[in-house]
């Protein structure tokens, strides 16, 4: 459920990433991250949850008819994929103390490598 206050929600994935499926129909598939929507907990994957859409003539599509495309899954049902494993992990998030603002990076749990560039 979304949150009523005035914070970002902080999820395990972002753009770009390679995630497993955990869950649902499309479970066991991998594919990358093309959109992340914090406020409603959803993600777009690539070849992921296909959904056949209609849409009516237009001019960018004059003949119309059915579309597949990507539908959005919940964060829940996904893991990211440990670049150096090759395995899903979970994510756990760190401060790096040697740079001089402390910033914040993503790490695998499983290997403790760090993931963000």
């Amino acid at each position: 459920m979304p949150r009523k206050y005035n914070k970002q929600n902080k999820l395990h994935v972002k753009k770009g990433d390679e995630v497993l499926i955990i869950a649902g129909n499309d479970k066991g598939q991998r594919g990358r991250v093309l959109m992340v929507n914090p406020e409603k907990e959803r993600v777009l994957v690539e070849g992921i949850n296909i959904r056949t859409h209609h849409e009516k003539p237009s001019q960018d599509n004059p003949q119309g008819g059915r579309l597949r495309r990507e539908a959005p899954v919940h964060v829940s049902n996904m893991m990211v994929i440990d670049p150096t494993t090759d395995e899903p992990s979970r994510i756990g998030r760190k401060r790096l103390e040697e740079d001089a603002g402390g910033r914040w990076v993503r790490y695998a749990k499983k290997s403790g490598e760090i993931i963000d560039k």
